[in-house]
């Protein structure tokens, strides 16, 4: 059994884990837990030997448990990395790294703010609440690591954009924070659904299609 390489699924047992085809399996003796957050330990650790990674699924999102293997691979892996990592040529490489995920990152940043403003497209009346928003939704949906829509990359940048805008107005435009939502299967889906309609007419107020409200009535302009 231990000879494989698995991804499993967490047990209230810390000793145990569930194989994906639903055997529960007892962590061997010899093994230890490296936990999530080094990478490159990681790959080696999982090159070197037979690995369990755990990952406990919580809606849609996967989170990392950590992964399990022989003791003494993890510990030849750290001290084999802490080798490499010492020297010269890895501390410059890593501040060339670090140098071209900032620059990357900027360069991001600036797209999708370009890409905001084209969802929203208001009049010339209404530029400044234009780039305020752009500006607002954007310093909240791009850090890295963040896990909002604008990291993902299964979708196009614009509809990143659209969509990074409408949660946005969902918590600082609507009342969706304090909704007590039934806890049925798809009802939330259906409220967000509802709210991005109203989000939606709210944005068609500042695009001159219709008459906008004085702009205490408004809730974008509050926001």
């Amino acid at each position: 059994m231990s000879t494989e390489s698995l991804t499993c699924a967490p047990t209230k047992d810390p000793r145990q884990v569930r194989a994906p085809d639903g055997r529960v399996l007892t962590i061997p003796p010899a093994w230890s837990c490296l936990p999530p957050g080094d990478a490159g330990l990681t790959r080696r650790v999982k090159a070197a030997g037979p690995s369990w990674t755990v990952v406990e699924k919580v809606g849609r999102k996967t989170f990392s448990k950590g992964v399990w293997a022989p003791g003494q691979n993890i510990e030849a892996a750290k001290a084999q990395l802490e080798t490499e990592r010492a020297t010269p040529a890895y501390a410059k490489k890593r501040a060339s790294d670090l140098k071209r995920r900032e620059s990357e990152q900027a360069q991001y940043v600036e797209d999708f703010e370009g890409a905001v403003k084209k969802f929203l497209r208001f009049t010339p009346a209404w530029a400044a609440l234009e780039a305020s928003v752009a500006q607002k939704v954007t310093v909240h949906a791009t850090p890295v690591g963040s896990g909002t829509v604008a990291r993902t990359e299964r979708i196009p940048l614009e509809r990143r954009a659209e969509s990074a805008v409408i949660a946005w107005m969902r918590h600082q435009t609507t009342a969706y924070d304090s909704m007590k939502v039934a806890r049925v299967k798809g009802a939330r889906r259906e409220v967000r659904r509802a709210l991005a309609e109203v989000s939606r007419a709210v944005l068609d107020l500042h695009r001159g299609r219709v008459a906008h409200p004085p702009v205490e009535g408004c809730p974008l302009c509050r926001a």
